[in-house]
């Protein structure tokens, strides 16, 4: 019953807000609602909400998607004995989220932004085995170096008399401002995984499908592509030019790691990090309202990918490699084709939603051309995108029937998994145009060269050849990837960032962080402090006491002792 209520109270809010949206773009207004907490040194904390086009379109996708993932978890966690916890905290996650997005105070931000790292943790560690707690350890530790970039940013902005986001553009000649927006940056990077903060992404997959679902479509992961969507006015272009390298790295990272690896969870995971890395670029260029079509669009297909890999590995009996998958489309026909969607949108297959936004996203950094490297290295991207999406379909639809022995599974076993399903695919064929006419206020027509217009289709064949390449579409040990093992684990293993998040960074500073805690808050810091001065004043009072107490006895015998030893001496 809570879950029916969840499941109808958002989906009606999601409707409502969107509403909202068309009427707030078609006006072109914003409101501001402003609730001061207190004055410190000339600082107002206030308590800001912002209601523009933006934080109710966001806010409404997330909000719908929430929705039909609820729907989704209703049979995905059918059996659970914890299911209302389960519920409670994926609405803590939403909650937090939506903070966020109304938030344009950093303070504020703060609370959404803590609130998302809290119940993700909780929400990664909810299956209670070693792997779990090992890759909600390390999703803790790498958003709180996150977390603490924005605490420093709000410390730093006080100095500035405000924390609001919206007016940092004002600011952009002070030289405070370069420390600010780097912290700022330096957030958005941990929260969105770039490099080399990658690691926690695929990890954070211990947790139940739903919430990767959430996590990767509309929540967490895009928090950070959010932050800089909101802050991007006060960046320096040095700032944006470092970030481009660095998320055109990460999409380059995620495309190729995603071509070697066999959990089908995983791969998803690095789509998404791919895709991240893609918003961030096109930040970078400055393209903000294709940056957010892009968000938005993405949301939909991703949300939709991960709920048809859950009931392919729900039916499987929990197993997650795709070596084990094949000929799904004979026992699941409609799950396979709700997949085949999404991943065509995935690809940008014309005309998906997906086209929408990654064709306007290549023909616009190919008319803004930032360089040959920058060019070539998106385009391959691009293509590497396609190859592990072609690479996928051929695993679980085209390959030959691999399953284990005593597998009975077929649509008939998730019907209610299938409407949640049902409710983003037809959004995932027609969000495309629709946000297309809705944001865009003119249609972009970009005037260049006619093989740079193809560029985009050439490498979506490129990547459909690079995809049959590298694995040679076949089950045995005579892929290509294995003839180059040393290039293909380097690949596989994201750049060994994982080894170097866990066994180097973490390790040594968990490390630094107990001998310090051992030999000076426990050691010095207590013998100094506050355990040794109150032994020395527990001694001292304890002494006064008896001398109190027994004044009397204590003048006697003292005045007994001295004449004896006048006489003695006499």
């Amino acid at each position: 019953m809570f879950l029916f209520v969840s499941f109808y109270l958002l989906l009606s809010l999601s409707l409502f807000l969107f509403l909202f949206t068309g009427i707030f773009l078609t006006i072109g207004c914003e409101y501001f609602l402003e609730f001061s907490v207190l004055t410190l040194n000339s600082a107002s904390l206030s308590f800001i909400m912002l209601f523009d086009w933006l934080s109710l379109l966001f806010s409404s996708f997330v909000l719908f998607i929430s929705s039909m993932i609820l729907k989704y978890t209703k049979e995905y966690m059918f059996g659970d004995k914890n299911l209302k916890r389960f519920v409670v905290l994926m609405l803590l996650f939403i909650f937090s989220m939506l903070m966020m997005i109304f938030s344009p105070n950093l303070i504020s931000i703060l609370l959404g932004w803590d609130g998302l790292g809290l119940v993700s943790y909780a929400l990664v560690v909810y299956y209670q085995n070693i792997k779990s707690y090992n890759a909600g350890m390390l999703t803790a530790l790498s958003n709180r170096v996150g977390d603490a970039a924005l605490l420093m940013s709000v410390a730093w902005m006080m100095s500035l008399g405000t924390w609001n986001l919206s007016i940092v553009s004002i600011f952009q000649e002070n030289k405070i401002m370069v420390y600010i927006t780097s912290f700022i940056i330096l957030a958005a990077i941990t929260k969105s995984a770039q490099i080399p903060f990658s690691s926690w992404l695929p990890a954070a997959m211990a947790a139940p499908t739903p919430v990767s679902s959430l996590v990767h479509s509309s929540t967490l992961v895009t928090a950070g592509v959010y932050l800089l969507i909101r802050a991007s006015e006060g960046f320096s272009p040095l700032m944006m030019t470092f970030l481009l390298y660095l998320s055109l790295l990460t999409m380059f990272m995620a495309g190729l790691g995603a071509n070697f690896e066999f959990d089908l969870k995983k791969i998803i995971a690095l789509s998404t990090l791919s895709q991240l890395g893609m918003m961030i670029i096109i930040i970078c260029m400055g393209s903000i309202k294709l940056a957010i079509f892009h968000l938005l669009i993405h949301a939909l297909f991703k949300a939709l990918l991960f709920m048809c890999a859950g009931a392919i590995i729900h039916n499987l009996g929990n197993h997650q490699d795709i070596r084990f998958m094949g000929g799904i489309p004979y026992f699941m026909p409609l799950t396979c084709v709700c997949m085949n969607i999404s991943n065509f949108a995935l690809c940008g297959l014309p005309f998906l939603s997906g086209f929408y936004s990654k064709d306007l996203i290549a023909e616009f950094l190919s008319f803004n051309l930032p360089g040959v490297f920058v060019y070539s290295l998106f385009f391959v991207s691009v293509g590497l995108t396609v190859s592990y999406s072609i690479r996928l379909s051929y695993y679980l639809f085209w390959g030959d029937l691999n399953l284990l022995s005593l597998s009975s599974f077929s649509d008939n076993n998730n019907k209610i998994m299938l409407k949640g399903m049902m409710g983003l695919v037809i959004l995932v064929i027609i969000k495309g145009s629709v946000l297309s006419w809705v944001l865009l206020d003119t249609p972009l027509f970009l005037s260049m060269p006619v093989s740079m217009k193809w560029m985009t289709i050439f490498m979506i064949l490129f990547g459909t050849l690079l995809g049959y390449e590298t694995s040679q579409m076949k089950l045995s040990y005579a892929a290509k990837s294995l003839k180059f093992i040393v290039f293909s684990s380097f690949s596989a293993n994201m750049w060994n960032l994982p080894i170097l998040s866990t066994f180097g960074l973490n390790l040594y500073f968990l490390n630094m962080g107990k001998s310090g805690f051992k030999s000076i808050d426990s050691g010095w810091l207590e013998y100094y402090g506050s355990k040794n001065l109150f032994l020395n004043l527990k001694l001292l009072t304890q002494i006064s006491q008896k001398l109190s107490k027994n004044h009397i006895k204590i003048l006697m015998f003292t005045s007994l002792a001295l004449v004896l030893s006048l006489s003695l001496f006499i």
